[in-house]
């Protein structure tokens, strides 16, 4: 039989289970698999990155996008460290990732060679599988171990390759387990469960839905449940684009990173169907006293962030089709109608400014422009900062759009990585990095990557000078400004010197030609937008309403924030349920 090394074999089987990008950079511990990359350039595609937090980053980003595994590698040390960041990702937001991690020759592991470590007490945490390969010829079946374990449990698998092993031959006859691999089947609710359940809701005054990802692939059926409850929508953020931003019903989300009507209904809800979400900040905007619902096929989930009345562990989909069988229109009420003019308001206050040129820029202008631009398939990579509050708010996502962001973990220099990863996997499709000048700052070498490959990305850099989401926290505790200033510097200039075609936009007039030029560039565009380092509107704490808040009050929130034509939804509940 023939033989063939034992990278190329291990390889072989990544290649069965449909992978067709890898992202890293080499180190000489893993030269071996390098040398398989080469033999095997044609049937799968390596990216070389200039960090491997980049390469981690983006196979996290392909990830999400398309729920199948992404893979990455670091070389032993360093190379291996510098995963972490991705990887955690990865384990926040339940998204199957393979890492390759280089090791020192296994004649010199135990004897502090160079760049020797101990490496799997380092992956333990992040991991749902760590294993070091111990011979060459179980090399391939590690690795096949490593991507079902991944798969099974939605996290990060990971495997250390000693620097001999892959170089030694092996036969040519492992069979892969890739042709086996179904997807589990989700279980569906008990009947007296969805009996429970549609009398909670039916029965509520003010009730709501709030979706997390558990509920991709169901947003008709949330849409129809919601019309038939007259129940509002809510959407984690990873969620958003489950159901179409268009959607009247559809309030965004809730807290910090949310909208005015999310936050106000949520605070305003007295029964809560929560649909495959582990949001982690539910306690703080959901009454203590509604009563809840908890639907996920994860039981461990039930009761972690609020008191539960039922949960019901069962696939999201299967539910809300049991209950759209089960229940009967509701009449309309009140508080639907109260939402949906909330949600009006709302959106008409964010097109108020579409148009502002003043400067430096107001972020609407900025975000009408992307969503004008962005193909009806686009796909938005969002970092974390005042950016992802901007995001949530600003973008339109529907159903063919995607959206993601580091939702759990919330790293800063989420976006352009993972904006590599989704165009490697996507090169006919639009995709989009929006970033703010903190996130790029730790990332930017790599428009390198996209240089190299002519990947079409159009990066977009949102520079307010600040580390804004911090300085907000900072003013909310009365702390002085410590830290969170960043010195200007031309985003667009750098990239032109990097390779990509580079715009600085400090105009309203700059920022239409500069998107006007965009679209005909070839390889990625960089616009750098100078923007005012004016705070988001901190929808988390209102201050709208003259009956029941201190006059001057609102009226200097009302001032700093100009939200003269924001309506309290206590006053539009008032006048609807009159």
């Amino acid at each position: 039989m023939a033989k063939l090394n034992a990278s190329d074999a291990m390889l072989k089987v990544i290649e069965s289970w449909g992978v067709k990008n890898i992202y890293g950079l080499p180190g000489g511990s893993f030269d071996s698999t390098m040398n398989a990359l080469h033999n095997r350039r044609e049937t799968l595609n390596y990216i070389q990155v200039r960090h491997e937090e980049v390469g981690a980053l983006a196979a996290v980003g392909e990830a999400k996008i398309t729920g199948k595994i992404g893979v990455t590698f670091g070389s032993a040390g360093p190379g291996a460290v510098h995963l972490l960041n991705g990887l955690y990702d990865a384990q926040y937001d339940g998204v199957p990732v393979l890492a390759l991690v280089g090791q020192v020759p296994t004649s010199a592991m135990n004897t502090s060679y160079f760049q020797e470590m101990n490496e799997n007490p380092m992956f333990a945490d992040v991991s749902v599988y760590n294993r070091t390969a111990m011979t060459a010829e179980q090399l391939p079946s590690v690795v096949d171990e490593a991507i079902r374990q991944a798969y099974a449990k939605r996290g990060v698998a990971v495997v250390t390759i000693p620097k001999d092993l892959g170089w030694q031959p092996i036969e040519d006859n492992y069979v892969s387990s890739a042709p086996l691999y179904q997807k589990p089947l989700l279980p569906a609710p008990y009947p007296a469960q969805i009996e429970d359940a549609w009398a909670i809701m039916a029965a509520a005054k003010h009730p709501l839905i709030y979706i997390g990802l558990g509920a991709r692939g169901a947003g008709q059926e949330v849409l129809a449940l919601s019309d038939m409850l007259q129940a509002p929508i809510l959407s984690s953020a990873p969620a958003k684009g489950i159901v179409p931003d268009s959607a009247p019903a559809y309030m965004g989300s809730a807290g910090r990173v949310a909208s005015k009507p999310g936050v106000e209904v949520a605070g305003s809800a007295d029964a809560v169907l929560m649909l495959g979400t582990d949001m982690p900040f539910q306690a703080y905007f959901i009454a203590p006293d509604a009563k809840y619902i908890q639907v996920d096929i994860d039981g461990t989930k039930f009761g972690r962030r609020h008191t539960v009345d039922l949960a019901i562990m069962a696939d999201v989909k299967k539910t809300v089709d049991e209950l759209l069988e089960r229940g009967e229109q509701q009449p309309e009420t009140g508080w639907y109608r109260a939402a949906l003019r909330n949600k009006a308001n709302w959106v008409e206050w964010i097109q108020s400014f579409e148009a502002d040129d003043s400067t430096p820029l107001r972020v609407e202008p900025v975000f009408k422009a992307i969503n004008d631009a962005a193909t009806p398939d686009a796909i938005f990579q969002v970092d974390v900062g005042n950016v992802t509050i901007n995001g949530m708010r600003y973008l339109k996502i529907d159903q063919a759009q995607r959206f993601t962001t580091s939702g759990w973990y919330a790293t800063m220099g989420y976006a352009l990585p993972a904006a590599i990863g989704a165009q490697a996997e996507f090169p006919h499709r639009q995709v989009w990095s929006i970033s703010g000048d903190g996130g790029y700052a730790m990332v930017m070498q790599d428009i390198l990557t996209q240089v190299k490959y002519r990947m079409p990305i159009i990066n977009v850099i949102l520079t307010n000078e600040s580390l804004g989401f911090i300085e907000a926290e900072q003013d909310d505790t009365r702390q002085p400004h410590s830290g969170v200033d960043l010195i200007d510097a031309d985003y667009g200039t750098a990239a032109q010197a990097l390779g990509a075609t580079g715009f600085e936009v400090r105009t309203l007039d700059e920022l239409h030609a500069a998107f006007a030029q965009a679209k005909d560039a070839q390889g990625p565009v960089v616009i750098d937008v100078k923007i005012s380092d004016l705070r988001p509107l901190p929808v988390e704490q209102l201050v709208l309403d003259r009956e029941t808040q201190d006059p001057a009050a609102v009226d200097a929130f009302v001032a700093k924030y100009s939200a003269q034509h924001l309506i309290p939804f206590r006053q539009l509940l008032a006048e609807e349920e009159a």
